[in-house]
C-alpha cells in the first residue's frame, strides 16, 4: 500500500513542476496544499493526520509538540533548507519520526534586503505605479545609498554577503552581534562596533541573525530610540527578532525614517495590520528565500529525501541538538 505524502503551503503551485516525482510515485501518493492561509495547529492536525510523509516549506506551518502528537501516522518530516526552528525535534525523536532537510541555492535574501533599501530611498516601485496610472513624470527626490553607513546585526553567511554588496554600493559597513568578534569583522571588511554604536550610527540597520530565544525581541524600543530620525530598519530574517509594537510606534511617530520588512510576527500578514497603512514602510510577503534557483534545489532534494527514506537509507537527516 502506497504511503501518503502531503506537500504543504505550495502557494505558487510549483512543487510538482520543479522536480521529477516519478522516482517515488509508484510508492507514494501525493497531495499538494496550495492555500496561503495561517494554519492553526488544529488545522494542521485535521489536514495531515492521515499522511505518512509531510513536506514543509520553511516555517510556513509549525510542527511543535501538539502537532507531532496529533499525527499518529507521521513517519517522515521534510523541511526545505538546513534548519527549521518551527519543528520540535525532541518530540519527533520520541516518536521515531525521521526529519530531513534540503540544500539551498546562493543567498536570495540579500537581493530582497537591498531591494527594500532602494525602494525606500529611490521609490522605484512607487514611481512605476504612478507612471502606469497615467501620471506624467517624477515626484521623488531620492537618496543615494552610496556613502551611507550600513549597520549589520549578524555577520554570518547572510550578513557577510550583505556586507559585500554594501561595499559594492560604496557604503561604509559596521557590524555587531552577541558572538561577533573584531577578527571576523576584519575578515569580511566590516568595522566592529558595540550594539549601541551600531544603532546610533547606521543609516540602514539590517537584521541577519537567526531567530532563537536569545535573539527574540533583540531590537526593542530602546534600540529603536538610538537610531537616527533618517535611518531605516531592514528585516529579512524573522519578524520576532524586532519588537513589533515598538517598531509600529517608532514608525507611526516618525521616530525613524522608515522600515523595509519581508518578515512578520504572523504570516501571512493580516489584512488589517498597521504595517499595511504606514506610508514609511515597504512590505514584501517573505520573499527572501523564494527564488527560482532555490526552489529548483529544494524540490529535487525532497524527492531524493523521500526515495532515501523508502530505501532505508535516509539522507540529510536532522538530529536534535
Amino acid at each position: 500500500m502506497a504511503l501518503r505524502c502531503a506537500i504543504l503551503d505550495d502557494y505558487q503551485n510549483v512543487a510538482l513542476k520543479l522536480a521529477d516525482w516519478s522516482k517515488i510515485t509508484k510508492d507514494v501518493e501525493i497531495k499538494v496544499f496550495n492555500e496561503a492561509v495561517r494554519r492553526t495547529d488544529a488545522d494542521t492536525i485535521r489536514d495531515v493526520k492521515d499522511f505518512d510523509i509531510v513536506v514543509m516549506m520553511r516555517e510556513r506551518t509549525r510542527f511543535l509538540r501538539p502537532v507531532i502528537e496529533g499525527l499518529p501516522k507521521l513517519k517522515l518530516l521534510i523541511t526545505t533548507g538546513a534548519h527549521n526552528a518551527s519543528i520540535d525535534m525532541k518530540a519527533c525523536q520520541e516518536r521515531g519520526i525521521t526529519v530531513c532537510s534540503t540544500t539551498s541555492y546562493g543567498n536570495p535574501t540579500t537581493g530582497i534586503a537591498f531591494g527594500l533599501m532602494l525602494e525606500l530611498t529611490r521609490r522605484i516601485g512607487w514611481e512605476n505605479a504612478r507612471m502606469k496610472a497615467g501620471e506624467p513624470w517624477q515626484l521623488t527626490l531620492g537618496m543615494d545609498i552610496e556613502g551611507k553607513t550600513l549597520g549589520l546585526i549578524g555577520l554570518g553567511k547572510l550578513g557577510a554577503r550583505a556586507a559585500g554588496v554594501g561595499k559594492a554600493f560604496g557604503m561604509k559597513v559596521i557590524a555587531w552581534s552577541q558572538n561577533l568578534t573584531p577578527e571576523r569583522c576584519k575578515e569580511v571588511g566590516a568595522e566592529y562596533v558595540s550594539k549601541d554604536d551600531l544603532f546610533k550610527n547606521a543609516d540602514f540597520l539590517s537584521v541577519h541573525v537567526q531567530l532563537g530565544e536569545r535573539n527574540r525581541g533583540l531590537v526593542t524600543a530602546r534600540e529603536l530610540g538610538l537610531m537616527k530620525k533618517t535611518a531605516y530598519l531592514i528585516n529579512t530574517s524573522r519578524g520576532p527578532i524586532v519588537d513589533e509594537k515598538a517598531l509600529i510606534a517608532a514608525l507611526t511617530n516618525k521616530q525613524i525614517g522608515g522600515a523595509g520588512l519581508d518578515v512578520f510576527d504572523i504570516e501571512p500578514l493580516p489584512v488589517d495590520h498597521p504595517f499595511r497603512k504606514l506610508d514609511n514602510v515597504v512590505l514584501t510577503p517573505h520573499l527572501g528565500y523564494v527564488s527560482q534557483q532555490n526552489y529548483e534545489r529544494y524540490y529535487p532534494d525532497i524527492v531524493e529525501d523521500i526515495r532515501g527514506f523508502l530505501d532505508g537509507k535516509p539522507v540529510r537527516v536532522i538530529h536534535p541538538k
